[in-house]
């Protein structure tokens, strides 16, 4: 009977062992999980100590953060790194977690820990990055300074200047973007202007030689802030273009205009001596109202736009002075950019361009003027301006063969 009753107990004892044994072996092994996850909370603990005590070092640096972009980049990545280290470490136990061989309740396996997605932080990092190429980016555009936006010509912007400059101050040599161009449809008849004055006849530029003009839409504010402090005189100005809007309506253009330092003077003496003449390659659209700002006095007996300029095999918007003056030996022009006056080569001034980043320009007075005077003392400029500036030779280094 013994025997019988001990075979027959045999399955229940087992079973009832087998569940004893993996209960312990469960809670065992949740305890010493529960351990390893204390181990590891006090082991990040510590290394964020550490890490905090390396940020205040950061903090406390001669040059706060906030104020410097690339202190504050290379914060933000430390902490992005450190964030999604510490997510993976959780990632990494949860998953060891639900490999537990034993089937429990999902609410004992699973944690209330809220993951984010690791796309979240590529794209935070992505985002981190592009901040702080835009700011190195915003701090070389303050460092170069700005350039023109509206220019006469696109021609001068590629071409490196080999002649013989007009002695000045040291001023910077700077490359000019892409023109911004305000078109107009209207046009000026030069046909009935009188050659038959003796004075010395002088043609001007407009941008980048008495003015230059920026897109106010695109205009940096430090710009306009350091051309009022370093004593630039701007204004705005509205531009009627040709191009219509949606309605039909005429499409008007915003521009914001510096003068050169002693525009208003240097006209005013100039015209004493000499005739003056506006000759720009820009459109009267653009011109005309800028124009009447700068000559409230009307010293300019002509003006003349885009569309009395010349194309050439060489050059486009070349201005031909046979068309103002049938004397070569008494007009002279003077230009920012000498491909302009390629047909008359002995007949013109390359002058340095004129940005709003040169607030202590004093070419108009100190350099221009006391030519033009001289000049005007002289039977035929011609002789003098070769002399000087030998601008035959060099439209010949560029492959442009001498008109005269």
């Amino acid at each position: 009977m013994n025997s019988k009753s001990n075979s027959s107990n045999t399955p229940q004892q087992r079973v009832t062992y087998h569940l004893s044994f993996s209960t312990k072996t469960l809670t065992t092994s949740l305890r010493e999980r529960e351990r390893e996850r204390e181990r590891v909370r006090v082991r990040n603990a510590k290394q964020k100590s550490k890490f905090n005590e390396h940020i205040i070092l950061i903090f406390q640096l001669p040059t706060h953060p906030k104020r410097n972009p690339i202190i504050l980049f290379f914060f933000n990545l430390l902490l992005s790194l450190k964030e999604c280290k510490q997510k993976r470490e959780r990632e990494k136990e949860r998953k060891d977690c639900l490999f537990v061989w034993v089937s429990m309740p999902m609410a004992e396996l699973t944690q209330p820990e809220v993951y984010s997605p690791r796309s979240l932080q590529l794209w935070r990092t992505l985002l981190n990055w592009l901040a702080f190429f835009f700011q190195i980016f915003a701090q070389i555009l303050r460092a170069l300074g700005h350039q023109p936006l509206l220019s006469s010509s696109s021609s001068s912007s590629s071409t490196t200047h080999a002649f013989k400059p007009l002695p000045v101050a040291e001023l910077p040599e700077q490359d000019s973007p892409a023109a911004v161009e305000i078109p107009a449809s209207a046009t000026v008849s030069v046909s009935d202007y009188d050659h038959s004055s003796e004075k010395l006849t002088v043609v001007l530029d407009l941008d980048e030689t008495l003015v230059c003009a920026y897109e106010t839409s695109s205009l940096p504010a430090v710009v306009r802030n350091q051309a009022t402090e370093g004593g630039l005189k701007w204004f705005e100005l509205e531009c009627v273009s040709s191009d219509k809007e949606c309605e039909g309506k005429p499409k008007v253009n915003y521009v914001t205009v510096f003068e050169r330092p002693g525009l208003h003077e240097f006209l005013k003496e100039l015209s004493e001596f000499a005739n003056l003449i506006l000759f720009t390659a820009g459109l009267e659209g653009y011109a005309r109202p800028l124009v009447d700002r700068i000559d409230t006095e009307n010293r300019f007996s002509l003006r003349l736009y885009r569309p009395s300029t010349t194309s050439t095999e060489y050059r486009e918007h070349v201005k031909d002075l046979s068309c103002i003056s049938r004397n070569p030996c008494r007009i002279v022009i003077v230009d920012n950019n000498p491909f302009s006056f390629l047909l008359q080569p002995s007949n013109g001034i390359p002058c340095i361009p004129f940005s709003a980043g040169q607030p202590h320009d004093t070419q108009l007075l100190d350099v221009i003027l006391p030519l033009l005077k001289h000049l005007s003392q002289q039977k035929d400029v011609r002789p003098a301006l070769y002399e000087r500036f030998h601008m035959p030779e060099w439209f010949q280094k560029q492959g442009i063969p001498s008109s005269g």
